[in-house]
C-alpha cells in the first residue's frame, strides 16, 4: 500500500512539473486545494491508464520498439497521457493536454521527473 501511495505522489509531481512548465498542459481550478485534489485524481486515473493499456500497446507495437530502438516510447507516453486528458474530461476532471506534440513533450517530462522522485522517494511495500 505504501508503494502505491508513494508512486501515485510521484506521479502527481511528475503531472505538476509538467503543468508548470508547459502552456498547453492545463490544470484549473478554483482553489489550490481543488486543483491539489484534481492532480492527486488525475495521478491516480494515469498510474491506471499506464497499468492497464500502456502494456497492451507496448506488445502491440513490439516490432516498432525494435525498429526505431525504443524511440516509439516517445509516442506512446504521448499517447498515453492524451488518453489520460480524455478520460479526465469525461470525469470532468479539468486536466487538458492540448495537441499530440505537447504530449510528447509532457510524456517526456512526466517520465524524467517520475524518474528522479522514484529515485529520491522510498520504494518499499
Amino acid at each position: 500500500m505504501k508503494n502505491f501511495l508513494v508512486k501515485t505522489i510521484a506521479n502527481a509531481g511528475a503531472l505538476a512539473v509538467a503543468v508548470w512548465l508547459l502552456d498547453k498542459i492545463t490544470l484549473t481550478g478554483d482553489s489550490t486545494g481543488k486543483k491539489a485534489s484534481t492532480l492527486i485524481l488525475v495521478a491516480l486515473l494515469f498510474g491506471l491508464v499506464n497499468v492497464l493499456v500502456k502494456p497492451v500497446v507496448q506488445v502491440l507495437t513490439f516490432p516498432l520498439f525494435i525498429l526505431t530502438l525504443g524511440l516509439i516510447t516517445l509516442v506512446v507516453n504521448a499517447l498515453m497521457l492524451l488518453l489520460t486528458s480524455w478520460v479526465a474530461g469525461k470525469v470532468d476532471l479539468s486536466f487538458h493536454v492540448e495537441g499530440f506534440w505537447t504530449a510528447v513533450l509532457g510524456g517526456l517530462i512526466i517520465s524524467v521527473v517520475s524518474w528522479a522522485l522514484h529515485v529520491v522517494l522510498p520504494d518499499e511495500d
